[in-house]
């Protein structure tokens, strides 16, 4: 199972084994990360599940979508440019490592 690191806004890491197929969003919820609200409950209409994807991430991420993009100019922390969708970023074998920071808030 791929490993995703969240990083909380006080630079805590929280390590969590995500199934695949799912989500970021998902893995955090599955494993009650703390700074992942996920209202919408994964489809890309609320923007509480934003991450910051880490800089330094040399993981195939798939493309930004236009609804996701649209969501991401309304969250409740700024927008940056590696923010994304938790909800949208599937976890694959491929993912594993990955590091997400989470804003200090969604709504």
């Amino acid at each position: 199972m791929p490993k995703i690191t969240y990083r909380s806004p006080d630079g805590t890491d929280t390590v969590v084994d995500v199934a695949s197929p799912g989500t970021v969003m998902r893995g955090a919820k599955l494993n009650n990360v703390v700074g992942i609200e996920a209202q919408c409950g994964g489809s890309a209409q609320c923007g509480t599940c934003h991450v910051y994807v880490d800089e330094a991430n040399t993981l195939p991420l798939p493309p930004m979508h236009e609804v996701e993009d649209d969501v991401l100019y309304g969250t409740a922390s700024p927008r940056r440019e590696t923010s994304r969708l938790s909800c949208q970023l599937p976890v694959t074998d491929a993912m594993d490592g990955l590091v997400v920071h989470l804003p200090e808030a969604q709504s």
